[in-house]
């Protein structure tokens, strides 16, 4: 076995019945776990009523919405408004508004559709971007049914939840691990916004919710449309990605999923559709794999990509959530996924490309905006030797960049020459024919740019901002 295990096992659906594990198959029938709180007695305290409707247009949860709205920003849909006019037009038509809601007059414009480009070259995402006013009524929705629906979720769901994240997903998946379930079985789900089943959704929508009016609001923008050139397009499955609804929907179908997993008896996690089952040997992961495969597809009407679905032991390269996992001492380690850190590189690229005419005070916001985010979401993994190394590269580049802005020979020479560099010397460097690279790792450069004259002139890096995050 031990040539296998650390490699990925692709394997079929149907599973292999008969086939003796490590431990014995879920058992279909086995009782699920009683919920916390009754049905009715969650209603209760939830709000779920019959005045839901009225409680989404009321002015304070309208005006929650408007101002979450134009926190997050963002680009205008079709209509054109941009989200600064969205208060003053709030105060103006708030009546209006609601009576439109409260009487089913109210129609959701098309989405503007936004292509976004994906990690797989060639592949693009498509974003959905609805109205201001829109997106307004969309958030003052959500803001509503996150109490009614948040209880009900399963505890081992942790994307687009209120008090939750990445991170907590991940120590998760480290605590099932370290308790020796370190097989997984990850299972892609194929254009998962874009292929919601609708009507499963209102179902679920409808079972749940007292006021039918709530949910035929949400049916309404399912079905608004997509705006693509100047054409609308019927949107008959899917929830555009990019309203401040789709999330919750996207928790609301795979619930169902969550329960189902539980209720066979699997250690899973789940981050929005991104979810693994771990188990303690393959041949379980495999059985866990084709079953669960069959519910997908045949219950919640979504399509699962088998050729990015896998089973592998847990520390055989698998990536989960931009994270690679590593075995240390009898505990499941993290670190930085190699894809992960090649996409960093990527992205430093373009921030310090000496072709794309950015000013250095820019470049030196993007990259610090880059070092902060990117070193606060990869703080639990064990980086420094990594991180050490990238910055070396990435003070290499911003060496680079001098030197090309410098361009002509003389403004080279002076340059150097207020950088402490011997006139001489200066003039030499000054007037070599190397390249840009080769010049950026030469001692003249590297001593005139040392690192303690990059962090004077504001340059942040990212050794330093991990660093100060393990404190």
């Amino acid at each position: 076995m031990g040539a296998i295990e650390g490699r990925q096992l692709r394997i079929e659906f149907e599973g292999q019945p008969g086939r003796a594990g490590a431990e014995p198959p879920e058992h279909p029938e086995a009782p699920t776990r009683a919920r916390s709180i009754e049905a009715d007695e969650l209603d209760a305290r939830t709000g779920n009523t019959d005045d839901l409707l009225e409680r989404i247009c009321s002015w304070d949860n309208m005006s929650e919405a408007c101002a979450r709205v134009v926190r997050n920003g963002g680009a205008g849909g079709v209509d054109g408004m941009g989200v600064a006019e969205l208060p003053a037009w709030l105060e103006a038509n708030h009546e209006a508004l609601a009576g439109r809601i409260l009487s089913g007059r109210y129609r959701p414009r098309p989405v503007r559709r936004v292509e976004i480009p994906k990690k797989e070259k060639g592949k693009v995402r498509l974003l959905g971007i609805p109205t201001c006013v829109d997106r307004l009524v969309q958030q003052a929705v959500a803001q509503q049914l996150t109490p009614i629906f948040e209880p009900r979720f399963h505890p081992d769901s942790y994307g687009f939840r209120p008090g939750r994240s990445a991170h907590d997903a991940l120590l998760a998946v480290k605590r099932h691990a370290d308790a020796g379930s370190v097989w997984v079985a990850s299972m892609d789900l194929e254009r998962f916004f874009d292929t919601v089943n609708q009507s499963k959704l209102v179902q679920l929508l409808s079972d749940a919710l007292a006021d039918k009016r709530v949910v035929s609001l949400v049916h309404r923008f399912l079905m608004a449309g997509v705006a693509v050139d100047g054409i609308v397009e019927p949107t008959e499955e899917g929830t555009p990605q990019g309203g401040p609804l789709s999330p919750l929907l996207a928790n609301v179908l795979l619930d169902e999923l969550d329960w189902e997993l539980e209720r066979r008896g699997h250690a899973f996690v789940r981050y929005a559709d991104d979810f693994m089952i771990l188990k303690r040997s393959r041949k379980a992961a495999e059985r866990a794999m084709g079953s669960m495969a069959r519910f997908v597809e045949s219950k919640l009407f979504l399509k699962v990509n088998r050729d990015k679905s896998f089973v592998a032991r847990i520390t055989g390269g698998v990536r989960y959530l931009g994270y690679g996992f590593y075995p240390r001492k009898g505990e499941l380690r993290f670190r930085v996924h190699p894809k992960s850190l090649a996409l960093l590189k990527d992205g430093v690229r373009e921030i310090l490309s000496r072709s794309n005419g950015w000013s250095l005070d820019w470049r030196r916001h993007r990259l610090r905006c880059l070092a902060n985010g990117w070193a606060g979401y990869f703080r639990l993994a064990d980086m420094r030797e990594a991180l050490r190394n990238l910055d070396m590269w990435v003070r290499r580049k911003i060496r680079c960049v001098y030197w090309k802005c410098w361009k002509l020979p003389r403004t080279k020479l002076r340059a150097l020459a207020r950088l402490g560099v011997a006139p001489e010397q200066a003039w030499q460097w000054a007037n070599s024919r190397k390249s840009f690279w080769r010049i950026a790792g030469s001692p003249v450069l590297g001593t005139a740019l040392n690192n303690s004259k990059l962090e004077e002139l504001g340059w942040a890096l990212f050794y330093p901002r991990y660093l100060e995050l393990q404190c």
